[in-house]
């Protein structure tokens, strides 16, 4: 027995074979009974609870936690056996990238959990489909991270890799310049919040509903129909109106009547446009006056705010005083001016006439 213990099998005896074995079996029995006793109750628990932060817990240690059990539970069988220096740092590195990994997915893990909380005291369902992007960001920039630290501990020289890629990151820089500014533009609209997916806006002449925004660009639908497709930067450097957060809108207009009108009429159609806005809803009155005199007309200007931001509103409110300022005009024989000229002719005998006063 001893001497079948003692044979020599791949640079090992079969005492160290059958120790290596017997202690992943036994890991891998002990890990199993986790699984499927300690981690379902915990699971269980988890479930009957309002907060999701052990749901996360769970989450990890089964798809995170669990495969790197097995994983260390293979590297600590293989402590049993003797290795050469090359296999001892190849088995190192290996199990080193095993556990950056387990560590990475549970920092991304904690990140997207972190993050999904915060879009989740946002208001609005697309600032989680915009929100996404930053995410993926935040991911790749764990990674390469977690990839950097790889590379150094393999042995190389990282300052010397760094030094490399700065170079030439200026370079991608210097061509990727509008890229980045519309990437970090995208941030600021993210964060900062001056208009989100829904909201009608206009930047310079151009104006309609924002209709996605992604990390370069930011599509609006105009009101003509069109997709109108903006970058990043250029909207984070305009002005930019967002006509949705608008409480209630001011309303200015104007209209003449006819310069014979009587001045008892005159003084009377203030009050009767005060009446007539203050007798609709969503309406706040603010000043009628007759403005000035007019090359035809007596013009007059009101003032007056809708209390809605819809623009069918304001519109369907503008019309229902226009027809009632026409019905009380035409009820108190009040005419509104239309352009009038007066042309003065003179006929030629006439014209004669004044020439031979004017000799004599």
């Amino acid at each position: 027995m001893d001497d079948f213990l003692n044979y020599v099998f791949l640079g090992n005896t079969v005492k160290n074979w059958l120790m290596a074995v017997g202690c992943v079996l036994i890991l891998f029995a002990v890990i199993r009974l986790f699984k499927n006793v300690v981690l379902k109750k915990i699971r269980a628990m988890a479930v009957r609870t309002t907060s999701n932060f052990d749901d996360l817990l769970v989450t990890i240690l089964q798809k995170t936690g669990v495969p790197l059990a097995y994983l260390l539970s293979i590297y600590a069988g293989i402590q049993f056996l003797r290795t050469n220096a090359r296999t001892d740092r190849i088995i190192d590195d290996a199990a080193m990238v095993v556990i950056t990994w387990a560590i990475l997915r549970l920092i991304t893990s904690m990140v997207g959990f972190s993050f999904r909380r915060y879009m989740l005291r946002q208001p609005g369902e697309t600032r989680e489909k915009q929100g996404r992007g930053i995410l993926i960001i935040f991911n790749i920039l764990i990674w390469i991270l977690g990839i950097v630290f790889i590379i150094e501990n393999f042995g190389y020289n990282i300052t010397t890799i760094v030094t490399g890629l700065g170079v030439g990151g200026i370079a991608i820089a210097l061509a990727a310049q509008a890229i980045l500014g519309d990437l970090f533009s995208y941030f600021v609209i993210f964060f900062d919040k001056p208009f989100e997916i829904g909201d009608f806006i206009i930047v310079e002449d151009k104006m309609g509903s924002v209709e996605y925004i992604g990390i370069k660009t930011t599509r609006i639908r105009t009101l003509s129909g069109e997709q109108l497709i903006c970058s990043n930067s250029k909207l984070t450097g305009s002005w930019v109106h967002n006509y949705k957060r608008m409480d209630l809108r001011r309303v200015v207009f104007s209209f003449g009547t006819r310069l014979e009108t009587p001045i008892e009429k005159v003084k009377e159609i203030p009050g009767w446009i005060k009446g007539i806005i203050t007798s609709r809803d969503q309406t706040r009155f603010d000043r009628a006056h007759f403005l000035k005199f007019g090359e035809s007309s007596l013009d007059f200007e009101v003032v007056y705010y809708v209390l809605s931001a819809d623009y069918n509103i304001y519109m369907d409110i503008q019309q229902a005083i226009n027809l009632a300022i026409m019905e009380r005009f035409e009820k108190e024989g009040i005419h509104f001016a239309y352009p009038v000229r007066t042309v003065f002719l003179q006929n030629q005998q006439d014209r004669s006439a004044v020439s031979e006063e004017g000799s004599r």
